[in-house]
């Protein structure tokens, strides 16, 4: 399978300043001063080898939204800022009067997972169709509420492209687009459902937005059997592990700490962070990045296991391949 991240922020889109974009600028070129760089086509390799990944890059400001593909099947998850671009590059390969058919899973309807919807091209098009799988009972109320007078000045009702709904109950397998999709419900504000994705002897699985208190210490913690051998778990980790158990317990989210301890002891091959908070800048996520790889090798020591025997970040335009 085939992994695309096209949105990876929590809470809300947080776009670089013209302040952030600046201060890369001058930390790369004092680096390259500091190198002597004064042939052009020097340039490309300087800054593959000697520019960290938060200098050369970002990690983007785009909210939730991941593509599974394998062959010309495909899912969404979740439907954040990120939907967009992914509209946008779908429409540009398909003709113009075959928009394509699309399948999203939402994981719960806060906005910042469906924001993205307004702004989808292929919702305007006559010939497109997209279906929505949830597991909240209000999945077409929360569509349409989002888009009515005066939040937006199309109607959802509007947009051209059929569209059908399905309700999904967790702990059920369902076949969606050729993919096995199973959900599990997880502890957030108004609930929210992680899915867990398999395909062509390949297993994924989606869980963001999800608290975990203490219990997630005990043998039978119920999530560890939900990530089992899974070859990549997208894990929220908004807040570092100390906010999570002092003044924002109760808001939803995860750490790091919990990611790796769960990746461990479910022998989860590769860990990717994700649903990064907005407060975060690109220099702190790329240290929860490296901290959370060191962490990861210090933990599997102590509890001698290999797993997760990969830790990442997601950022917008990240590629796996599980």
């Amino acid at each position: 399978m085939r992994v695309v991240f096209w949105g990876t922020r929590g809470s809300l889109p947080t776009p670089l300043t013209a302040r952030q974009v600046r201060e890369k600028l001058e930390q790369s070129l004092r680096a390259a001063l500091e190198r002597g760089i004064s042939d052009p086509q020097q340039v490309p390799g300087f800054i593959d080898r000697h520019l960290d990944f938060a200098t050369r890059g970002t990690y983007g400001g785009n909210t939730a939204c991941v593509q599974i593909q394998t062959g010309d099947r495909s899912l969404i998850l979740d439907a954040g800022s990120g939907l967009r671009e992914l509209g946008l590059e779908a429409i540009q390969q398909r003709p113009v009067d075959d928009p394509g058919e699309y399948h999203i899973l939402l994981s719960h309807l806060h906005w910042d997972h469906i924001m993205g919807l307004p702004f989808f091209p292929p919702a305007y098009h006559p010939a497109a169709t997209i279906h929505f799988y949830a597991c909240h009972r209000r999945l077409e109320a929360a569509l349409h509420n989002q888009q009515r007078p005066p939040h937006f000045p199309v109607r959802f009702g509007s947009m051209a492209a059929r569209k059908t709904f399905t309700l999904l109950k967790p702990g059920r397998e369902y076949n969606i687009a050729g993919f096995t999709v199973r959900p599990m419900r997880q502890n957030h504000p108004q609930l929210s459902y992680g899915y867990r994705i398999e395909a062509d002897g390949k297993s994924i699985v989606y869980s963001t937005d999800a608290e975990h208190k203490s219990q997630f210490l005990n043998d039978e913690y119920p999530f560890v059997e939900f990530f089992r051998r899974a070859d990549l778990v997208i894990f929220d980790a908004q807040y570092t592990f100390t906010e999570a158990v002092t003044h924002k317990e109760n808001w939803g989210h995860s750490s790091n700490m919990v990611g790796v301890e769960l990746a461990c002891r479910a022998q989860v091959e590769h860990l990717c962070l994700f649903h990064h908070d907005p407060t975060n800048q690109d220099q702190a996520l790329l240290l929860l990045e490296e901290n959370t790889r060191r962490l990861a090798k210090v933990h599997g020591k102590m509890a001698g296991s290999p797993y997760p025997r990969r830790v990442s970040l997601a950022y917008d335009g990240l590629v796996l391949e599980p």
